[in-house]
């Protein structure tokens, strides 16, 4: 198992947002995350790359690709990191840098090397998004579909056994923003697991996958009523 949460209380500035959280992701699994704004999605994940500190006396078990992130010590942080892609609604792609050198800024900041090595790992994960032809532009030439195929490509370049994505289509037209998650859904298919949170819930019934809801300060496995509720609030972005 790939996360493995039980009995996880999270919270943000003091304050409790989710308790008793219970989540699980096996290799190659699409999971959505749903909620209305402010429910904890953004949170939930965060904890999985370390971003915020889960209380120890207050958390049952909390395994992450192995590592138990109660007893997780700081300096190991960055290992654990290397093993996923994480994903933005903003991309955060360097603005002054091609896309190659935005690319290879990663390798060589997770340890790589060789010039050729990195060069070839560039290549294939461009060539995976379908972003090939695109490796000495600039970000501000590229549209909000493309920059986020690169931030896609930049999450696959570690092999990631997990992609965590927080919002990736929020900024984006709704055919970009299918394209994009057709692409996340297709990276499944090679093992690596994917969690995305989303206010995009015409996504789910198009691209089907598990479906977790926040809620009230609980996290409730909705896969199989999610398409029987009322998820008008889920789908506000404000």
């Amino acid at each position: 198992m790939l996360i493995d949460y039980h009995k996880v209380n999270i919270y943000q500035q003091d304050k409790l947002i989710l308790h008793d959280v219970d989540f699980h992701a096996e290799e190659g699994e699409f999971i959505y995350l749903i909620g209305k704004v402010g429910s904890g999605k953004s949170s939930l994940l965060k904890t999985f790359y370390c971003e915020l500190d889960l209380p120890q006396k207050e958390t049952d078990t909390a395994q992450v690709l192995g590592r138990d992130l109660k007893v997780l010590k700081r300096k190991e942080v960055p290992a654990l990191r290397k093993e996923m892609g994480i994903i933005f609604q903003d991309f955060q792609l360097l603005h002054d840098q091609t896309v190659y050198r935005n690319l290879r800024f990663v390798l060589k900041a997770t340890g790589w090397k060789d010039k050729k090595k990195i060069d070839q790992r560039i290549d294939e994960v461009l060539e995976a998004v379908g972003m090939a032809d695109r490796k000495e532009s600039m970000p501000h030439e590229l549209s909000g579909g493309e920059q986020q195929r690169i931030s896609i490509a930049r999450a696959l370049l570690n092999h990631p056994k997990i992609i965590i994505a927080d919002e990736p289509t929020g900024n984006l037209d709704p055919e970009t923003a299918c394209n994009i998650v057709k692409l996340l859904k297709d990276i499944t298919t090679t093992g690596t697991a994917v969690v995305m949170s989303t206010h995009n819930i015409p996504l789910l019934d198009r691209f089907p996958g598990i479906v977790y809801r926040c809620k009230e300060g609980q996290l409730s496995d909705v896969t199989k009523e999610y398409s029987n509720l009322d998820l008008t609030e889920d789908e506000a972005t404000v």
